[in-house]
Parts: C-alpha cells; sequence; structure tokens
C-alpha cells in the first residue's frame, strides 16, 4: 500500500480503490481516512473495517482551493484526533499534490509552522510537490483558521 507516515498518527498516500488495499490500510490501524480523490469515493469499501471516511473530493487542477475543502478536512481530522487511539490516512489518487496539501493543512490547524510542515510531509515522502497554488490556497485558510480561533 502506498502509504507514508508523516506522525504517529497521520498518514498521507494514494489511492485506495480496491478491497485488499482496504484490508491492508484497516491493518496498520487507521480509524479514518480523508479522501481527496475526486475519482473514488471510498466510503463503500471502509465501511466493513469500520472506517470513517470523509470523501472530501477535488480535482487536481492547479487552481485555487476553497476555504470549505480544508475546513472540512481539518474539521473530520481534528474531531478524528480527539480519539486516543485514532489514525488518519489521508489520499488521493497519487499522493503528490492533494493529499499533502490536505495533510498541511491539518498540521498548519495543530499548530505546526508552514514551514516545518512542508519540510516534514516532503521529507518522509519525497514524491510530493507542493503546488505554489496549492500552498497559497492552504496558507489563505491558516490565516482565516487562525483568525477564527482568536
Amino acid at each position: 500500500m502506498d502509504m507514508t507516515w508523516v506522525t504517529d498518527r497521520i498518514a498521507v498516500g494514494g489511492g485506495i480503490w480496491t478491497d485488499s488495499k482496504m484490508r491492508e490500510v484497516a491493518r496498520t490501524g487507521v480509524t479514518h481516512i480523508i479522501d481527496m480523490q475526486i475519482e473514488f469515493d471510498d466510503t463503500d469499501i471502509a465501511e466493513p473495517h469500520g472506517i470513517e471516511v470523509l470523501w472530501n473530493p477535488v480535482d487536481d487542477d492547479f487552481q485555487p482551493k476553497p476555504p470549505k475543502v480544508f475546513h472540512d478536512g481539518v474539521d473530520f481530522a481534528l474531531s478524528a484526533l480527539d480519539g486516543k487511539d485514532s489514525k488518519i490516512y489521508i489520499h488521493c489518487a497519487a499522493g503528490v499534490h492533494r493529499a499533502p496539501m490536505m495533510t498541511l493543512a491539518i498540521l498548519c490547524a495543530l499548530g505546526w509552522a508552514m514551514d516545518d510542515a512542508k519540510q516534514t510531509i516532503q521529507a518522509r515522502r519525497p514524491v510530493v510537490d507542493f503546488a505554489d497554488v496549492y500552498v497559497r490556497s492552504v496558507e489563505h485558510f491558516v490565516r482565516d483558521y487562525a483568525g477564527a480561533e482568536k
């Protein structure tokens, strides 16, 4: 399975697509999935494993992403991480653009500095390509998110 652990509870990677790969994901202890791919909704293949899925479909079109995309993913992730034994897998089709973008937003919402989060994600998963437009979308979200927290 194309899965990279960024922290001990947050993984990022590529598409799951099949029942056998979902079994592999379940064996890693993943309890929640943020599915960023527009191509396939994991909900039906995750249900038998008791894995909760947020299908947050985003086109990998190198266009700015609206804050709602990040709010939905961050809210889901933070709620999931409230459980002490929960683990999240964030994925898109290849784990290169959309899933790392969401992982970046989640880490920043958890208090990580943007540069530290980017460096950690890229160090652990070298195939990641942080497109400038996606990073700017996360930066806009983080500014709004930080302002709403005050």
